[in-house]
């Protein structure tokens, strides 16, 4: 069995969200097999958080997050080029351009490996 812990920035209609490091929300799903096994959201409140310090204390707070709740796999519209490497080297892997429904989204990504 292959699981994967996935993160997605969503919006309030539950479509992708605009932004990875801004999200303000982002939800957390566990995919075994393809299959959506939960999915949960969590304010993590990044837009605000973003102009807030620095862009190192931002991707701290991010990898934190990360690395607290196992992601292996960052879904997202759009990130910058420094909070792909960062994720990069916490060994997460990054998929971006993905638009629409954020479940739909994270079952299409197949295969996970």
């Amino acid at each position: 069995m292959s699981t994967v812990n996935v993160c997605i920035p969503v919006a309030d209609d539950e479509q992708v969200g605009k932004s990875w490091g801004k999200a303000h929300t982002v939800a957390l799903a566990t995919v075994e097999d393809g299959t959506i096994t939960s999915w949960r959201t969590e304010a993590v409140r990044w837009d605000i958080s973003h102009d807030q310090g620095t862009e190192g204390s931002h991707h701290a707070r991010v990898a934190r997050f990360v690395k607290d709740n196992a992601i292996t796999t960052v879904v997202a519209r759009h990130m910058g080029e420094s909070m792909e490497n960062m994720l990069t080297k916490l060994g997460v892997r990054v998929l971006q351009g993905v638009a629409g429904d954020a479940r739909g989204a994270v079952t299409s990504l197949q295969p996970f490996g």
